[in-house]
């Protein structure tokens, strides 16, 4: 059954949360999964170019399929955890073939995944799941961060470029989203140990799956 989302006006069209998983959204989402191994493809080809293409397309997905989920009320179930894990898994993959490919330090690789791994196996100790926590800002400018510097070491490698002033633009720009990330997952891995705090302070188990769905929506 669909649950409302009030909205703060009250006048905004309700948003529910749907059990269907065949929307426009996921469609764009499932998208998104299928350009990841194109970006690969066109790299290890040295089609940097069309490989930009791909990325910008990629990374667009990401805004697209929210925008959608809300303009169409296509909230879904299913989507709140398939883009989640479609951003982390093609940022991760996208990172890791730059990396691969000789245009960005190995230890960026490092810097986006260890903390993403700590934070996933400390959720699933204290949760034995994955909490719903809000995504702060700063997350979203450390995605945005990565998302921006990427492309910018493909522009690098355009004939009209300076090669050496858009690569050090972009390895800035990344190690700036990197630094964030790390703070972003400490940030996250505090949030998720207070969460669990209250939860038992109220008499609710973190571990149980119907416990943290009432905790979280109650938030």
């Amino acid at each position: 059954m669909d649950r409302p989302v009030n909205s703060e006006s009250g006048n905004a069209p309700e948003v529910t949360d749907s059990d269907d998983w065949l929307t426009i959204p996921n469609l764009v989402t499932f998208v998104r999964f299928l350009l990841v191994p194109v970006f690969v493809w066109l790299m290890f080809h040295d089609e940097y170019w069309d490989a930009l293409i791909t990325l910008i397309v990629l990374f667009s997905t990401d805004w697209i399929d929210g925008f959608l989920a809300r303009k169409l009320n296509q909230v879904s179930a299913v989507g709140k955890w398939l883009d989640p894990l479609a951003d982390r898994l093609s940022l991760w993959v996208v990172i890791i073939t730059i990396v691969l490919s000789g245009l960005a330090p190995l230890w960026l690789v490092f810097a986006l995944v260890v903390p993403d791994l700590v934070l996933a196996g400390l959720m699933l100790t204290v949760y034995a799941g994955t909490p719903q926590m809000q995504v702060t800002m700063l997350g979203k400018a450390r995605t945005a961060a990565l998302m921006l510097g990427a492309p910018l070491l493909l522009v690098a490698e355009a004939p009209f470029a300076d090669a050496d002033l858009w690569c050090a633009i972009a390895t800035g720009v990344l190690a700036v989203g990197a630094g964030g990330h790390i703070v972003a997952c400490i940030d996250y891995a505090a949030q998720g140990i207070r969460a669990a705090h209250k939860m038992r302070k109220t008499g609710l188990n973190p571990r149980n799956k119907m416990d943290r769905e009432k905790f979280f929506q109650s938030i």
